[in-house]
């Protein structure tokens, strides 16, 4: 039995980062030295000498660009700079995520309570609160029982939220999202 892998199997390497030096595809390049200064348009095997002679590589920064702009710097810092500013973003990102609270129509006053001081805890933190209220069997013919609830609730928490989802009906459930101010 031989050793043959077909091509399926075989993982392909996806390109990371910018082109550098001979990987660049274009005939003429935009170079902007090491200082930050336009060296003008060159063909690309004389860019790539310019680079050379300094001891570092011509990186591809624009690729869209026509023609390309190349820009000649040491790789290993670039890539290093690249990943500090995607540390960076991700650093200052909030995900806000979306906090669900069930109910149903004959909630009792207390549990009512308890779930709205959870839902101003959520907004004050900075996350959505999805209401749900669940209706089942005959509660299907009391609805304005949810719609009186969802407004108790527009009521209870319009200091720390605002409606982003109005109450609407999905099937046996009346849905409201909330989202902190």
């Amino acid at each position: 039995m031989s050793n043959f892998k077909p091509n399926y199997f075989h993982r392909r390497d996806k390109p990371r980062g910018p082109k550098a030096n001979e990987k660049i595809r274009a005939l003429d390049v935009q170079v902007i030295g090491s200082d930050g200064g336009n060296l003008g348009t060159h063909p690309l095997n004389k860019a790539i000498e310019i680079a050379k002679s300094e001891g570092l590589d011509l990186i591809e920064v624009s690729p869209n660009a026509n023609p390309p702009v190349c820009k000649i710097m040491d790789m290993g810092k670039y890539k290093y700079d690249l990943q500090k500013k995607a540390n960076q973003a991700k650093k200052k990102q909030k995900v806000v995520s979306l906090k669900e609270i069930k109910l149903r129509p004959g909630t009792d006053v207390h549990d009512y309570n308890f779930k709205i001081k959870n839902a101003k805890k959520f907004l004050t933190k900075k996350d959505k609160v999805k209401f749900t209220v669940r209706f089942k069997g005959r509660e299907m013919q009391h609805v304005n029982l949810g719609k009186e609830l969802m407004t108790r609730i527009i009521e209870d928490t319009k200091d720390v939220g605002k409606i982003e989802t109005s109450p609407k009906f999905e099937g046996r459930q009346m849905i409201m999202v909330i989202q902190p101010i």
